[in-house]
């Protein structure tokens, strides 16, 4: 109750009951744990949801060598909003792994490899 509904007697104020206040807040209390248990299993389905969408839509790609890619710019290649969010094309040099790559820029790259040649 605010201190208002106090002061000038409102019939929220004349209803209230200590007894049945208390009563309710340990009630809340006890159910509290519930309510924390219901949240989390909702948090976890719903990041489980979202994976599986993502996933879903992801197409797995894989580059081979030679051939022309873009990469995300990195923050300092941002000069302003209108800068560009990719920087290249880069020529995929070497295949390290999972999803990594040696990059070279079409300048860098010598002239034996496909990528100097076209």
């Amino acid at each position: 109750m605010i201190l208002v509904e106090v002061q000038e007697n409102s019939p929220r104020f004349q209803s209230f009951v200590v007894e049945e206040s208390n009563k309710g807040r340990r009630m809340n209390l006890d159910l509290l744990e519930e309510a924390r248990d219901h949240t989390r299993i909702n948090s976890e389905s719903l990041k489980r949801r979202v994976e599986l969408r993502h996933k879903t839509k992801m197409k797995p790609r894989q580059f081979k060598v030679a051939d022309l890619v873009i990469r995300k710019a990195r923050p300092y290649q941002i000069e302003n909003k209108l800068s560009p969010e990719w920087t290249g094309p880069f020529c995929v040099v070497e295949v390290i792994g999972n999803d990594a790559y040696k990059l070279e820029t079409l300048e860098e790259s010598s002239h034996d490899t496909e990528c100097g040649k076209s």
